[in-house]
């Protein structure tokens, strides 16, 4: 029996896990968490990446102290982040957060250069203002220094392993983000670059995940008193890495990756690069063995997040269950908003968003909290409809339920209110879905499981999984009328 270790890394915290297969079981323990929050200096948002990878080495070191030091790790976290390498192997600069403003009007200013069409049958990638393309652009348009003297290009799972293994190698599901990378050529796309005005030299190999990249080098088994261990290229982004574990025994599923972010999708072999993709905003990220997410980005929890941070600025101190219990006692579809909105996208005073949401479309204000609360899981939940309906049209499919995975199945309110607004069963579990999937691809490349498949079955009776069923349909399907109206979406 050996240990593996997953660290997984959100938009909001960290955490090292360490797996084991034990009589056909995956047994995990969490070693270390760690608070993963950006820091404001000036009018940037930033990253504080030494901090992560300094977090990364606690949990190495807390391995080590339990006795159970691991024989491979894997790394993922959130996509289209980066930083760059300069020519003495140093970090140049903190790498910027997605919601940085910097990047604010490039994807507008670029598309005038290059059409919306040829960027996507170019990439396959939905348009979204913070993809790394636009970030870039936005670094060329103000002549950043960096871009002279930076020699490599690394995303942020990228760079926290190359500080790990001194190997600077990209990595196929997180460059597919970028909005960067050809699916048909499976290289940096040549007429983007240039376009850009950026070097491909600046651009590392792009890995499979499950592809080795390299072990603990010398300086950090010195610093902490370990072996050689062996680094994996998992599915490094994130969501990548929850799909892997999505415990499905059909080969076609849907899947919702719920957390800050809400990513709905199901996985194909081929990206569907189409006029009706296109205009429905779909996207074609990178998987496990060559496959693609097929998903759109929904805005998440991340609306409810930011309320409950501005509350507790306030003084007022929820908990996210409180605020669950208060939203299941306040009156049903009141208010709605359209979760996508480029008003909820920065940090800031949410509470205040989502009421100014309902007063420009002459909707109730939601004034105390359990119904604010509610509109923003009500919405969510129709949104999730909408989106899971659009993922049928463009694949051809017919799902029979959806796959909840990741921390948001712990709202078990959110979850009900999704198959109630999808009026079939959710599956929801498991929680730590990412570093689960991160664990699965090193046993994979390992020779421990034979394939995803599996890998999944596995998970499925390692895991327990909890049935949401619908209910209350007519009173359901009469809401999802409303909330269409009064977002505007057809």
């Amino acid at each position: 029996m050996s240990n593996i270790l997953a660290f997984d890394i959100g938009a909001s915290s960290g955490r090292a896990i360490l797996g084991k297969l034990i009589d056909g079981r995956i047994i995990t323990e969490e070693l270390h968490r760690f608070p993963n929050d950006p820091v404001q200096t000036g009018d940037r948002l930033q990253w504080d990446i030494l901090r992560l990878y300094h977090e990364i080495k606690q949990g190495l070191l807390k391995a080590k102290h339990s006795g159970a030091e691991p024989v491979s790790i894997g790394i993922d976290s959130w996509a289209v982040d980066y930083g760059f390498i300069g020519r003495d192997g140093s970090l140049l600069g903190n790498p910027l957060h997605y919601r940085d403003q910097s990047s604010a009007g490039m994807m507008e200013k670029l598309q005038d250069e290059l059409t919306p069409d040829e960027i996507f049958k170019r990439t396959g990638i939905q348009f979204l203002p913070f993809n790394t393309i636009y970030q870039l652009y936005a670094a060329k348009s103000s002549q950043s220094p960096l871009l002279d003297i930076a020699e490599h290009f690394l995303m942020i799972p990228d760079l926290l392993r190359y500080f790990l293994t001194g190997e600077k190698y990209n990595e196929f599901s997180n460059a597919t983000t970028t909005q960067l990378f050809n699916p048909f050529t499976q290289e940096w796309d040549e007429v983007l670059l240039q376009h850009l005005g950026l070097p491909q030299s600046l651009f590392s190999q792009v890995l499979q995940p499950g592809s080795p990249a390299g072990y603990l080098q010398q300086s950090v088994q010195e610093e902490l008193g370990l072996g050689p261990i062996a680094v994996h290229a998992v599915a490094e982004h994130d969501t990548a890495s929850a799909v892997v574990a999505v415990p499905a025994l059909d080969r076609s599923f849907a899947y919702l990756s719920c957390g800050t972010w809400s990513l709905l999708g199901t996985e194909i072999s081929e990206p569907i690069i189409s006029e009706e993709a296109q205009q429905l905003n779909f996207t074609n990220e990178g998987g496990f063995g060559g496959t693609y997410r097929l998903l759109k980005n929904i805005m998440g929890l991340w609306i409810l997040q930011e309320c409950r941070r501005e509350w507790e600025r306030a003084g007022q101190n929820y908990s996210f269950p409180e605020l669950v219990k208060l939203a299941g006692e306040a009156p049903a579809f009141s208010a709605f908003i359209e979760p996508d909105d480029p008003m909820f996208m920065a940090p800031g005073d949410m509470p205040a968003r989502v009421k100014e949401y309902c007063r420009k479309t002459n909707q109730p204000i939601p004034n105390d909290v359990g119904s604010l609360v509610r509109c923003i899981l009500e919405s969510l939940a129709f949104k999730y409809r909408f989106v899971l309906e659009m993922t049928e049209r463009l694949s051809g499919q017919q799902f029979n339920g959806l796959h909840m995975v990741g921390g948001g199945i712990h709202n078990t309110l959110l979850c009900q209110w999704t198959a109630n607004a999808i009026g079939k069963p959710v599956w929801a579990g498991p929680a730590e879905g990412s570093a689960i999937g991160n664990l699965a691809v090193q046993w994979i490349a390992r020779g421990e499981f034979s394939d995803i498949w599996e890998a999944r079955r596995v998970i499925r009776e390692s895991f327990p999984m909890t049935n949401y069923d619908p209910e209350q349909g007519e009173a359901w399907y009469d809401g999802y009328g409303q909330f269409l109206h009064v977002t505007g979406l057809h």
